[in-house]
């Protein structure tokens, strides 16, 4: 039964996530020189400057950038070789195992572990057949995977390893980019990821040969005006993208400050709400605080989906990361590996996950009320800001 009293009064929608913005002012110059250039696209000027920016901000020796994360992961198994079976998640977004069927590799679930939400690797031996030749783990939430664990599986059976680090810009783990790690890390500059570039993505890999054949597969295959090596896409980020992404690049570290700021005052007010729980990285890592996802257990008086439309009926949008499983949806749903008792955690934490809005423009006012909301059930008393601003509600 959903509350029909409206708990506060929020009048514009509060979304889970909106996408940072630099200045209109300052992008404008960044268009006159590409009206002056006239290259649009192909590798122009700051198609190559963005490259070789990102580089050096996130640590990594090459880069090759794409017009979006999708088209990043079709070509990253391509450009490995990729066939037969490829061990993932279903805890994830379907582009990961959508990027599988496109290349027709079949992937195959295993469960997800239970404090992190990453790939399980102590289930993933029993999921090796002859037919496997990679391992598709994905940093959810942009929680480092237990990588030590996946690459010594990876090492012993000769497998690949492709991350779906579409959550992870700038994550470092143990003072390194968690990108340097497995054979290629995939990247998505969506409108909702931390770094944006309207739409974009990227594949980072560890030498320059791998990054040639990549940059060849995602423009048709071409090396030159009489030369097709092999049957490539068409996967370019545009010039416009790139300029967008120069600038955006200035912003990061800002946003990424508020995140973790935003993150900090989340767990700081909802700490004694009963029956709701944080995910917490593991070892030495610096998170991007890309999400916040909060887990409902039994002891909360409402469901996930009743908390889920409460919130809605007040304005406020969360989503349900990652609901249903990849597994459940038809294309996927008749594989052995989608049964549910393969599955048990990754079927548990889509039932009982909901990610609260968090982006740099969410105002503390703003994070008062969703707070607020959540603690209704339990408190009727209002819930105060530990910070010198002005106190929110009394």
């Amino acid at each position: 039964m959903l509350n029909q009293n409206k708990i506060t009064g929020i009048s514009d929608p509060i979304y889970v996530t909106q996408p940072s913005l630099p200045p209109l002012e300052e992008f404008i110059p960044y268009l006159e020189k590409i009206w002056d250039k006239k290259i649009l696209t192909n590798g122009g000027p700051f198609h190559v400057q963005l490259e070789a920016a990102l580089c050096d901000y996130l640590g990594v020796e090459h880069i090759s950038l794409f017009t979006n994360g999708t088209l990043a992961l079709v070509t990253a198994l391509q450009s490995l070789r990729i066939t037969g079976e490829v061990i993932t998640t279903p805890y994830s977004f379907v582009a990961t195992a959508h990027s599988l069927l496109w290349n027709g590799i079949r992937p195959v679930f295993i469960d997800i572990d239970s404090d992190t939400f990453n790939i399980d690797p102590s289930k993933i031996e029993a999921a090796i057949t002859p037919h496997t030749s990679a391992i598709m783990p994905v940093h959810c939430y942009g929680h480092p995977c237990d990588i030590e664990s996946i690459q010594k599986i990876a090492d012993n059976y000769n497998l690949k390893v492709i991350y779906d680090a579409a959550h992870a810009f700038g994550v470092q783990y143990n003072n390194e980019s968690v990108l340097n790690h497995g054979d290629l890390s995939v990247l998505s500059f969506h409108a909702t990821k931390i770094f944006n570039t309207f739409e974009g993505g990227a594949i980072v890999c560890p030498d320059l040969k791998t990054k040639q054949r990549i940059d060849h597969l995602k423009n048709f295959g071409i090396v030159d005006e009489v030369t097709v090596v092999a049957p490539g896409i068409n996967g370019k980020m545009s010039e416009i993208n790139a300029a967008f992404g120069l600038l955006q690049l200035k912003y990061v570290d800002q946003a990424i400050s508020r995140r973790r700021e935003i993150d900090q005052l989340y767990r700081e007010l909802l700490k004694k709400v009963r029956g709701i729980r944080f995910l917490d990285a593991r070892g030495q890592v610096a998170l991007n605080f890309a999400y916040f996802p909060i887990l409902i257990e039994t002891e909360y008086p409402l469901s996930r989906d009743n908390l889920y439309e409460t919130l809605r009926a007040e304005n406020v949008f969360t989503r349900r990361y990652f609901y249903p499983l990849i597994s459940e949806f038809p294309m996927y749903r008749s594989m052995p590996s989608a049964n549910r008792s393969n599955l048990p955690f990754a079927f548990s934490a889509a039932s009982r996950v909901l990610c609260l809005p968090i982006y740099p423009d969410l105002s503390d006012e703003q994070i008062n009320q969703i707070v607020q909301i959540i603690e209704q059930p339990t408190q009727k008393h209002s819930c105060v800001v530990p910070s010198q601003k002005q106190q929110l509600f009394v």
